[in-house]
């Protein structure tokens, strides 16, 4: 995977880290929200990030074989649905509040967001 790739998702999956806390620290106290499914919600998408990221960088990599590139499309194929099956698991064997575990996924898309206008305002200086 190429350097530039590999920073960019560590500075998200930082961004997440930091965003979850912050959601964490600010409305659990206030019972709003469930921290367990807020913090399983972000721990649940951080991890599917992660392998997404990697997984998609280890098929796109230069110089790719075709037999590489069917066997990562075929691991990416099974993560989805492991983790589809997780995610049905864990929604209908475990007491989870689904505002909370959306909120938590949610600060992914949010580190996605601060990253890409991070980036933005690098390049325009």
């Amino acid at each position: 995977m190429q350097s530039a790739a590999k920073k960019t998702i560590i500075r998200i999956e930082l961004w997440h880290g930091f965003l979850l806390a912050v959601l964490l620290i600010l409305l659990a106290p206030t019972r709003f929200i469930d921290s367990k499914s807020a913090l399983l919600g972000g721990l649940f998408i951080g991890v599917n990030f992660w392998l997404l990221g990697y997984g998609v960088a280890w098929v796109l990599a230069p110089l790719g074989s075709k037999g590489r590139v069917k066997a990562g499309v075929g691991l990416l194929v099974l993560k989805s649905v492991v983790f589809l099956g997780l995610l049905t698991t864990l929604f209908f064997r475990f007491p989870i509040e689904a505002l909370s575990f959306s909120l938590g996924v949610s600060t992914l898309i949010i580190a996605i967001l601060l990253e890409a206008l991070r980036h933005g305002m690098a390049l325009r200086t």
